[in-house]
């Protein structure tokens, strides 16, 4: 038992190394692009495994590399898993109920109205128009933030918008 622990506290900064970077790369799973978890949890798990190389040998150091990888494998499966249709599905985390549908009617009055997009279009993104948010696609050219638009198409769901110059 004391061997076990004098293990563990001589090794601590390898295992939190290893199990954060893990849990950093199952958070970027759910983050949009790759940021800053995903970036942090691969410095972490390559710093783990380089600790675990120069400590113990080569040896050490693949088996260490194997069991991250099939660790890290295996932690992302399961929470996808229970994202699909696990506990995790009926969390606040996911959006479970279809946003009302706009009318026909609705969306072609859209056509020729002016807004402002609040998120950068990269060519998609969400735009304001008279006080509602709606998720819309420029012509093929990024848009900042604030940017002043005016819807020029609108296909059922799809609403294209253009940049307005001056």
């Amino acid at each position: 038992m004391d061997a076990v622990f004098a293990f563990i506290v001589t090794n601590l900064p390898l295992i939190l190394c290893l199990i954060t970077g893990v849990a950093l790369l199952v958070v970027e799973v759910f983050m949009p692009g790759f940021g800053l978890p995903g970036i942090s949890g691969l410095i972490l798990v390559t710093l783990g495994i380089i600790i675990t190389w120069n400590t113990y040998g080569a040896v050490a150091g693949l088996a260490v590399t194997i069991i991250s990888l099939a660790l890290a494998g295996l932690s992302i499966s399961i929470s996808i898993k229970s994202a699909a249709s696990g506990r995790l599905s009926r969390s606040a985390l996911f959006l479970n109920e279809e946003p009302p549908a706009m009318e026909h009617e609705e969306t072609e009055a859209l056509l020729g109205k002016e807004g402002v997009t609040t998120t950068v279009l990269n060519p998609v993104g969400i735009a304001e128009f008279d006080g509602v948010r709606l998720n819309v696609l420029s012509e093929g050219t990024y848009l900042e933030k604030g940017t002043r638009v005016k819807v020029t198409q609108v296909e059922g769901a799809k609403i294209t918008v253009r940049e307005i110059k001056g």
